[in-house]
């Protein structure tokens, strides 16, 4: 997986900040977003983030991507 890959969201997962279900559980299985980041480095130094992907799923009515930490076994890439 790198940056700008498309993925979609294989096992299911509760998340509370969807922008349509704020602070509602929202499951997001079968979302399909992009790749927005892939975070190793904060400032120059190494780090061993537990979630490292962050993928951005665009959501109709919301004002801005809907981003999320996953990790790469919640993944898979869409070709």
């Amino acid at each position: 997986m790198k940056v700008g890959d498309r993925v979609r969201v294989k096992a299911p997962l509760t998340l509370f900040n969807h922008p349509k279900f704020r602070n509602q559980p929202h499951n997001v299985e079968g979302m399909e977003g992009v790749i927005s980041a892939i975070l190793t480095d904060w400032e120059g130094r190494p780090i061993s983030a537990n979630y490292k992907i962050v993928a951005s799923f665009e959501v109709e009515g919301a004002k801005r991507p809907f981003k999320a930490h996953l990790h790469e076994d919640e993944l898979e890439v869409i070709e």
